[in-house]
């Protein structure tokens, strides 16, 4: 049994359905816009893990992701047979979609994590968390410093959700053997 306090946010998140006002908060949630600044972060103890602090120059961003498949409208004039195709097979996580929308969103910050906090029948909800690499706090802290020097990693595949699409967690000292991003004609994901 985990102990303190972020061991039982730990434990009671394992099975959302637990959450106080879990429902409710979905159902507010969906009424709001698709991104949204969050003044602290729903999951502490997950935020807290993946780099979060309550000091200046973070922030958190709540993203909803539309769930289902990525059916795209069928082309009405001619094209290649192969680009005919209305169902499309996305290379991207729902996780990656939401970091790419909250950088869009935010361009002057930067995507250091995200985490998920709920579903309904018809989105995905996400927390992104954001660093400002201009602000002196950042710049100060040697934990997170390094963020200043890697702009763009959400659009550059290289968050965590990124690198879990492209393939790069399983295996050790196996970073290049998978196909780039810009491989197999510069189709990329």
């Amino acid at each position: 049994m985990a102990k303190g306090l972020y061991g039982f946010l730990q434990q009671l998140w394992k099975k959302p359905e637990t959450v106080p006002d879990y429902k409710q908060k979905l159902m507010l949630w969906r009424k709001q816009a698709a991104i949204v600044r969050v003044e602290k972060p729903t999951r502490l103890d997950k935020a807290r893990r993946l780099g979060y602090k309550a000091k200046r120059g973070f922030v958190v961003v709540r993203v909803r992701v539309k769930r289902g498949g990525h059916k795209r409208p069928r082309p009405r004039k001619g094209r290649k047979v192969k680009n005919l195709t209305i169902n499309k097979n996305l290379k991207m996580n729902y996780r990656w979609i939401a970091e790419q929308r909250a950088a869009r969103a935010y361009r002057n910050l930067e995507v250091l994590n995200s985490y998920w906090v709920g579903k309904d029948g018809q989105y995905y909800y996400y927390e992104v968390i954001l660093v400002d690499p201009n602000m002196p706090e950042i710049k100060a802290d040697k934990d997170i410093s390094w963020i200043i020097n890697n702009r763009g990693r959400a659009f550059r595949g290289l968050t965590s959700a990124a690198r879990k699409a492209r393939g790069l967690r399983v295996g050790k000292r196996a970073s290049k053997v998978r196909p780039s991003l810009r491989a197999k004609g510069n189709r990329g994901k």
